[in-house]
This record gives structure tokens, sequence and C-alpha cells, in this order.
């Protein structure tokens, strides 16, 4: 038990920022774009409260973290409205990679702090280099899970830009089985499948540039 609350507490301050972050980034480039909604309800933000969802950020990745196997969470869902957007379709791809865009910095971000970890001997070096770890993997799985191509993931979100208008319109109508769909790839090791090619790729390309 004191391993687990150990575990949980270095992984809080990663966990946390990784998936709050993540939908800062959706409002932040929305706005960019020409939709203020999230802005104007206040969710361009660097603080996680804003964020959080407590059974998507708290309790969900708490508990997959604990159990093993794919880390899953969610914060609240940053507000766009697409049609206030410039160029709603073009725009609306680059406002979904926005987040897994985000992730993979701060994976960078993290093998940065694991690096320096590595390089020193002292009390804090440890625990600075396991939070590390769980920071690269953390993002590095939040990237790739957000870019399955389901709605409403992100990955769906792109899929819907570049699909013609017809077929788009065909497609979004499948969103209301999202949840449901990546929560049965989830049970069935499916989604492990799909997704681990991405973060061993991901991973390999930080381990190269940082000689971890």
């Amino acid at each position: 038990m004191n391993l687990d609350i150990a575990l949980l507490a270095i992984a809080a301050i990663p966990m946390i920022f990784a998936i709050t972050l993540h939908e800062a980034a959706h409002g932040y480039v929305a706005r960019y774009f020409g939709d203020p909604t999230a802005y104007q309800l206040g969710r361009i933000s660097l603080n996680p409260i804003r964020h959080i969802d407590l059974v998507g950020t708290i309790i969900v990745p708490a508990a997959t973290l604990l159990l093993g196997g794919i880390l899953f969470g969610w914060a609240k869902p940053v507000p766009v409205d697409y049609s206030r957007l410039r160029h709603p379709r073009t725009d609306m791809r680059w406002v979904a990679l926005a987040g897994p865009g985000v992730n993979l910095l701060m994976a960078f971000g993290w093998a940065i702090l694991l690096k320096v970890g590595l390089s020193t001997d002292n009390y804090f070096s440890v625990p600075l280099e396991e939070m590390a770890r769980i920071g690269v993997s953390i993002n590095l799985m939040l990237m790739a899970i957000n870019l399955v191509p389901i709605l409403p993931l992100d990955g769906g979100r792109v899929l819907f830009s570049l699909l013609p208008p017809s077929a788009a319109q065909s497609y979004g109508r499948s969103e209301p089985y999202g949840l449901p769909i990546l929560l049965l790839l989830l049970a069935t090791g499916l989604l492990s499948v799909i997704v681990l090619p991405v973060i061993r790729a991901a991973g390999t390309l930080i381990s190269t540039i940082f000689f971890l």
C-alpha cells in the first residue's frame, strides 16, 4: 500500500498536467483560429484546477496506473465552436492536433528532466528520475490514444476534417458511439495493439535524441 501511495504521489504532477494541458492547448489553438469560446469561459489556462474532472483526471488514471496496462483518463473537454473558426474544416484539424502535440512536447520536456536526474547523484535524483519516466510514458500514451481515429478523439476530428463533406457527415454520426467503442477496445486489449507501435516509435525517437 505504501508503494502504491508513493507511486501515485510521484505520478500526480505529470499525470494531471498531461491531461489538463492537453485540453488547454485545444482552447488556445481554437482562439488563434477565431473561436474565443474557451477563452471566454476561462479555459485557456495553465491552472490544472480549471480542467480537472474528478473521475477522468484523478480516479480513472490512478486506478489504471495502479492496475497496470494502458493509462486512460480525460479532463473536462474544452468547448470549441467549430462554426466560429475562420476555416472550420481545415482549422478543426489543427485544433484537434494541438492536444497530442502538447503531449509530445511535454514528453520531450520530461525527457530533459530525466537526463538531468540521471546525470546527478543526490537525494532528489531518484524521485526526479521516476517522475520524469512516468511523465514521458503518460504523455506518449495520451498522445497515441488521442490519435486513434474515433470520434470524439482528436484523431477522429482529424479524419473528419480530411474526409469529403458527404463522407464526413456520415462519419460524424458515429460520435455518440465513440466512448463505448474506445472502452471496448480497452477492455479487449485491442487498444494496446493500436497504440503501442506509436508509443514505441516516439519513445525510441526520444531515447535516441537524449541518449537515454
